[in-house]
């Protein structure tokens, strides 16, 4: 077990009320998975456990884990409520019912507002990023969700940081919890840090030089604004490194489409803002780049902690122009360690910077019953592609994405267009 899962189980498990703070990548989804599971009825086709998440991202993470988790168990069915999609069909899985609601707080609170959720048999509730969630302002919306929840229920609240606002939600909703935090720092073995000096002048392309340098498989770059995101991403395009900027103002199908590239190794450089990127498991992430250091320490050891999950190295390089001193400072003092400042990396390779990988994209998915099976099925049978040149496929509502290795690109594509995936023409372009 991972520590926090050691220190938090025993108390979930004995149906009392816990916070938990732990950094991300801790293992802290098992913990409360496991913890709800425990009392349900299978029989009883009612939502026993909500949990409550800040984006869609995390939301389809977390429900993911519990379906792993739950695999051993009775027939459990886990459902997201999330916005960004239609409601008629969520309206129609709830019909049905569901033991376990994973969601956003906005999207739950409709659901309940129209009369198509009831909460009455709710044994379990989870505030999981309870911090982000109020960084985006969920506080009333989460208050109003508890309001009609059973007042003998139990909830767990998962946080990386504790400001205020967690001990105005404990104090009001939660029943005498028990605390448990464990280590939120990075053990310097795991992840390795270095800090330049820079002129802010020089700051894109410093990213650049490093991204040449080092040429990382997969980087996450943290931006403080939208446009710097913006202004990052055509510096990088324009020395031909294979960027996709991630933030907020993304459409929904933009965004997943980002995130199945960046997962399946099409897209080497992911350029996003803090909230973007909060709920990403990018499983070997080798590197982050802070453009900018964020203005809270916290969310520093936050960024960085992409990299190097679940005892993989990381390594994570960091921007300091001279009026983010303070900022460097205040890193420093939460780490209790001084910092490692390097001199800029010198570029030897000018090259562009390309993905293994590339991304074909189906006009179809899940719900016109397509199966990843069926895709691989078209592309090694009839399209006669030898299997190991084909990487992760993401399947969505009404689209799927495949990842095929780059230089049969192109000859899959046509060999898909051209052929029947399950004894249907199907429309597919690259991305």
């Amino acid at each position: 077990m991972t520590p926090i899962q050691a220190a938090s189980l025993p108390p979930m498990l004995a149906g009392k009320d816990l916070i938990g703070q732990a950094k991300t990548g801790s293992g802290k989804t098992a913990a409360f998975g496991i913890a709800l599971l425990e009392p349900l009825n299978p029989r009883f086709f009612g939502c026993q456990a909500l949990v409550l998440c800040p984006t869609r991202e995390l939301a389809d993470q977390v429900a993911k884990e519990i379906r792993r988790l739950a695999r051993a168990a009775d027939n459990i069915k886990v459902l997201t409520l999330c916005g960004g999609v239609p409601f008629g069909p969520q309206i129609g899985s709830l019909e049905h019912g569901a033991h376990v609601i994973v969601g956003t707080p906005g999207r739950v609170q409709e659901h309940l507002r129209k009369g198509t959720l009831s909460l009455a048999g709710l044994n379990t509730l989870v505030l999981d990023e309870a911090d982000r969630m109020l960084d985006m302002g969920f506080y009333d919306s989460i208050a109003e969700i508890i309001e009609k929840t059973p007042a003998r229920r139990q909830t767990l609240l998962f946080s990386a940081t504790y400001p205020t606002g967690i001990e105005q939600l404990a104090a009001c909703f939660m029943r005498q919890p028990q605390r448990v935090e464990v280590e939120s720092q990075h053990a310097d073995s795991q992840i390795e840090q270095r800090f330049y000096e820079i002129d802010p002048r020089q700051r894109l392309q410093v990213v650049g030089d490093l991204l040449q340098a080092r040429r990382p498989a997969s980087c996450v770059v943290f931006c403080q604004t939208r446009q710097q995101c913006q202004e990052l991403l055509e510096h990088l395009h324009s020395r031909r490194i294979s960027a996709q900027a991630l933030h907020g103002d993304l459409e929904q199908r933009d965004r997943d489409q980002v995130l199945a590239m960046f997962a399946n190794r099409s897209l080497s450089v992911l350029v996003a803002t803090d909230v973007a990127a909060r709920g990403l498991d990018i499983a070997g992430l080798e590197m982050v780049i802070n453009a900018e250091l964020a203005r809270d320490p916290e969310v520093h050891v936050h960024r960085i902690g992409r990299s190097g999950r679940a005892g993989e190295k990381g390594l994570a390089l960091s921007l300091v122009a001279p009026a983010e001193a303070g900022r460097a400072q205040a890193i420093e003092t939460l780490q209790q360690a001084p910092l490692n400042w390097c001199e800029p990396e010198k570029v030897r390779d000018e090259r562009p910077l390309l993905p293994p990988m590339a991304t074909l994209c189906i006009a179809a998915g899940r719900k016109d019953k397509l199966r990843p099976g069926d895709i691989l099925g078209a592309l090694t049978g009839e399209a006669g592609l030898a299997g190991d040149k084909i990487g992760k496929i993401a399947l969505f509502d009404h689209q799927a994405y495949v990842a095929v290795e780059r230089d049969i690109a192109r000859e899959a594509l046509k060999r898909l267009n051209e052929g029947k995936i399950k004894g249907r023409s199907l429309k597919v372009r690259q991305l």
